[in-house]
């Protein structure tokens, strides 16, 4: 039993509180997974900028002199740390080399995802814990994902918990259990996808990640998940400018989600909804088993 939280908000004057809904949100949800939560956000991204979010184990050490070393290895960033993790900005044309070094130099660093846009922040302990530990409260986007886990098949641990990001901008949360994870991962790694992990729903970020690479956008790739994927889940995804969310054809995990002509919201229970300003209002429905829902900025513009 896992808590699953994701809001995409499509009236920019909502963009400052997007990290304060999302806490609550969040926090809300913490009886169904107590072990561990993370968040991502998607903010606005400048053209020919990336940023890498990165966690260690001993962030005083391996952050401190970070910028520094790596300008002395050639590489141009600014470094901000927030508690166990840090934001590496720099320009995007450096950033594959930028892993690279980063490998070199600091091999206990353990990369949470990259792109141009979203920062992912994630950690064991309570919801309320982590919200604080990255001061997530005070932070402003377009859209975001949320879980809070108990775990039932694998270790408690930062890498163990969601959002799993396999690709650029790309990120994932389920609720659920997929029983042909091992074979989809041989698969995948022949394809040249590495793993961080033996999680499942990191497969099912890889997946998806693979399925894009291949031209399909966000709600396409999420079709195909509905007859390659074998399990239980319900999916919420974000890529830089997309919300998606999908459940298995049984769909015996909970969801809920509401839309309004500011935003659209998911919760794994209404709770999760019950304070976002114009829930009466909203129109909230349980989405449907093996329905794909996708909103994309890009395409409503």
């Amino acid at each position: 039993m896992c808590g699953i939280v994701g809001l995409f908000l499509k009236d920019s004057s909502l963009e400052p509180q997007l990290g304060e809904l999302l806490s609550d949100m969040l926090i809300t949800m913490t009886d169904r997974g107590p072990d561990s939560a993370g968040i991502a956000i998607y903010g606005a991204a400048e053209h020919g900028k990336a940023k890498l979010t990165v966690q260690s184990p001993n962030p005083e050490k391996d952050f401190a002199t970070l910028e520094a070393d790596l300008r002395d290895a050639g590489v141009v960033a600014t470094v901000t740390a927030k508690s166990t993790h840090a934001i590496v900005a720099l320009r995007s044309v450096e950033l594959g080399n930028l892993r690279s070094v980063l490998s070199a130099l600091r091999p206990n660093v353990r990369v949470m995802g990259s792109g141009e846009s979203v920062e992912i922040f994630k950690e064991v302990g309570l919801p309320k814990e982590v919200v604080a530990k990255f001061d997530v409260r005070s932070m402003r986007g377009t859209h975001g994902i949320g879980h809070t886990r108990m775990a039932t098949e694998s270790a408690v641990t930062t890498l163990g918990a969601h959002p799993f990001s396999t690709g650029a901008d790309q990120c994932l949360v389920h609720n659920g259990s997929l029983s042909n994870h091992n074979n989809l991962r041989r698969e995948l790694i022949r394809e040249g996808i590495t793993f961080e992990t033996q999680n499942d729903s990191e497969v099912a970020a890889a997946y998806l990640t693979a399925e894009m690479a291949k031209g399909k956008n966000l709600g396409e790739a999420l079709s195909g998940a509905l007859d390659d994927l074998d399990g239980f889940f319900t999916f919420v995804v974000g890529t830089k400018s997309g919300f998606g969310v999908v459940r298995d054809p049984i769909a015996c995990k909970p969801a809920v989600m509401a839309e309004t002509d500011q935003y659209v919201a998911f919760g794994s229970e209404y709770r999760a909804l019950a304070n976002l300003p114009g829930i009466e209002s909203a129109r909230v429905w349980e989405p449907e088993p093996a329905t794909v829902y996708f909103w994309d900025h890009e395409e409503a513009a």
